[in-house]
């Protein structure tokens, strides 16, 4: 039998493991350990089951078992930090969270739906709510446990995210072990493209609009950029609501606030370049935006954003939403937020200094901060602090999962 999961091949009847096309050297026993896993799928699998399957019930050190299982991640690309493919339940065991195929399944779907549409295959599944203001939100939940929400944001598509190799990795790592909600806001994406209000208030009452809409009394909520100001006002009005906050990348006052010289003419200025160069490769403005949210993308990362730019809002909203965004302040709420947060902000941040970083954990009681040494504003999965970031905020969601009840 031959099971597929995330990027892997597990060849029973060959007995080896193959990532990405090459085949990985595993010991027997590492190949023991992730076949019973692979055939277990999202089972947990306790310690005294792994001793009898995998040593056949021969007493083994707790240092040999924690090799074994570090040597079963490096196989398939996993690592402790991360935990996207085999994640570690403490003083439990361990399982499986990437969704697996045998080849007996995948033939019998191909037979099945072999003249169905390729979006019957996909793991994420589309819908709409409607806000107290009538306005039409489309959302997307994806994978199985314990319930993430990702506040909407600036720049996003949910089927051109799904597919991007900017934000797919990290929707996968989230959706891995956890029920993750995501949405497009008002103006962007497959949400109502008419944008009437792009206050904090209007945003934070389409977050609640689909969190209830999607059944999601309490949750996890990460936010990043825009959707942090967002979600601490939801976080404030809802405190029931939220288990875990985490934020990257956000702020607590909008450029127009911070009291630096940040002028209306530069404002002006940059709103004349979104109009004019918007989705546009060599424009004047994609240079401002390169600088500014991602100077170390990759060249294909940076033509994914280009091509979502074009697909998640018009100019005029684009340059509406960045208005608005300049204007933010939620400074006076800090203090009131209630839940359990952790900061995450890159030391290089061009757009939110990590100023707002250190504002945002040293006024929200009980903040942690985490400064990683990054130069951008975007999640990009070719930085090399992509995964501390991943990892830091899987760590603190599951920390708290319990407490949602």
């Amino acid at each position: 039998m031959r099971y597929h999961f995330a990027n892997c091949v597990l060849d029973t009847e060959r007995h080896l493991v193959e990532r990405d096309g090459e085949t990985e050297a595993v010991e027997p026993q590492v190949f023991d350990l992730l076949q019973l896993l692979v055939e277990n799928p999202d089972m947990l699998i306790t310690k005294d089951r792994l001793i009898e399957k995998v040593w056949q019930g021969r007493i083994v050190s707790e240092a040999t078992i924690s090799a074994r299982i570090n040597a079963a991640r490096n196989a398939v690309g996993d690592t402790g930090k991360l935990q996207a493919v085999i994640k570690t339940v403490q003083r439990r065991g361990i399982k499986l969270v990437a969704p697996v195929e045998a080849d007996g399944d995948r033939a019998q779907a191909s037979t099945q739906f072999k003249s169905a549409p390729a979006s019957l295959g996909r793991s994420q599944t589309i819908r709409y709510a409607t806000s107290a203001d009538g306005t039409k939100i489309a959302y997307a939940i994806s994978g199985a446990g314990p319930k993430v929400m990702r506040a909407g944001h600036f720049l996003t598509h949910l089927e051109m995210d799904w597919d991007s190799p900017v934000w797919k990795p990290y929707l996968e790592a989230l959706g891995a072990s956890h029920m993750l909600l995501r949405y497009d806001q008002r103006g962007t994406g497959m949400s109502d493209a008419e944008l009437r209000n792009a206050s904090v208030d209007a945003y934070a009452q389409y977050l609640l609009c689909v969190a209830d809409e999607a059944g999601y009394d309490r949750f996890a909520l990460v936010a990043s950029s825009q959707g942090a100001p967002v979600s601490i006002k939801f976080a404030v009005e809802h405190p029931e609501r939220v288990s875990a906050l985490v934020i990257y990348g956000g702020f607590a006052q909008g450029s127009m606030h911070r009291g630096q010289a940040y002028s209306e003419q530069e404002h002006e200025a940059l709103a004349a370049m979104i109009r004019a160069g918007w989705g546009k490769p060599k424009s004047a403005f994609m240079s401002a935006f390169t600088s500014l949210f991602c100077p170390e993308a990759s060249s294909s990362e940076m033509e994914n954003l280009v091509a979502i730019q074009l697909e998640s809002a018009s100019p005029e909203n684009a340059v509406r939403i960045r208005d608005a965004i300049d204007n933010f302040d939620v400074t006076d709420i800090l203090e009131d937020v209630k839940a359990p947060t952790l900061v995450i902000h890159a030391k290089g941040d061009g757009l939110h200094p990590v100023s707002q970083g250190r504002l945002l954990a040293s006024s929200i009681p009980g903040a942690e901060f985490l400064q990683v040494n990054s130069n951008n504003h975007i999640y990009l999965p070719s930085d090399p602090a992509w995964q501390e970031i991943v990892a830091a905020q899987l760590e603190f969601i599951d920390r708290h999962a319990d407490d949602q009840g």
